[in-house]
Order: structure tokens, then C-alpha cells, then sequence
């Protein structure tokens, strides 16, 4: 999903600062007999982008797991889920995966 959304970021020639763009990743796995099963994902992304760009960021981040071979694969296995602090100028926006947006 990461890279899948660089290459949407980049895609749309939106700048981000490509030293600070960040995801950090939590799994929940569960035992199933003797060995465990990974229950859920959720990916929180970090990327700075230009104060112009918050728009295009948004629906880049709106569309980008529909273009995820990773997650396209899983997704009805496991529960994967998303949420984006946006870094724009003095501004941080919070985006999460049903596509509303709060300034924060």
C-alpha cells in the first residue's frame, strides 16, 4: 500500500518530501490451533505535501488501495484498514480511510 500510494502521490506530481514520507503498520494475529492467523492491518501513513496539494493527497489516498495488488489480494481475508496525517505548510490534516478529513 506504501508504494502504491508514492506512485499515486507521483502520479499526480504531487511533491512530498520522499525522506519523511512514512507508514507505520499494526497487525492483530490471533491464535488458530497451533499456528496464529493475521486478524487485521492498519497502515497510518505520514507524508509532508505542499499547502496546494491537500485536495489531490486526498483522493490519491481515497483511491490508492483499489490500485494495491497486495491489498486486493487480502482483502477478504484480512481486515486491512487506513488513516493519513497530511503535513501541509503550518497545517496537519488527518484523512482516514472513509474519506472525510478534520484539520487537526
Amino acid at each position: 500500500m506504501y508504494g502504491t500510494l508514492r506512485g499515486a502521490l507521483a502520479g499526480r506530481k504531487i511533491e512530498f518530501d520522499r525522506d519523511t514520507f512514512a507508514a507505520t503498520v499494526d497487525g492483530r494475529i490471533r491464535g488458530l490451533g497451533k499456528t496464529i492467523r493475521i486478524s487485521s492491518i492498519h497502515v497510518h501513513y505520514d507524508v509532508t505535501i505542499p499547502p496546494e496539494a491537500v485536495e489531490a493527497a486526498q483522493r490519491a489516498l481515497a483511491v490508492h488501495v483499489q490500485g494495491c495488488p497486495a491489498h486486493q489480494s487480502v482483502k477478504d481475508a484480512i481486515q486491512i484498514t487506513w488513516d493519513a496525517a497530511l503535513r501541509a505548510g503550518d497545517r496537519t490534516i488527518t484523512v482516514h480511510e472513509d474519506h472525510d478529513a478534520a484539520s487537526a
